[in-house]
């Protein structure tokens, strides 16, 4: 099994890879991908994946606190 990561993307997305499964509220199973945005936004038509709504309407980075980066 490939090791998930997610990756918080400047301004935008939270960018999904690896052996993951994504479920709703309810416990449903959505179609699987190697790999998928989901918005963070909630601006998104696509919910819960990312459709580029947030592109010039949205502001966040998020960065690792020095002292815990690389660890």
């Amino acid at each position: 099994m490939s090791k998930v990561q997610i990756k918080v993307n400047d301004n935008g997305s939270l960018r999904i890879s690896g052996d993951v499964e994504l479920l709703d509220g309810q416990g449903n199973v959505y179609p699987s991908k190697p790999a998928f945005s989901l918005c963070r936004c909630g601006l998104s038509s696509n919910k819960p994946f990312c459709d580029g709504t947030h592109k010039g309407q949205f502001e966040s980075q998020v960065r690792v606190p020095e002292e815990t980066a690389g660890q």
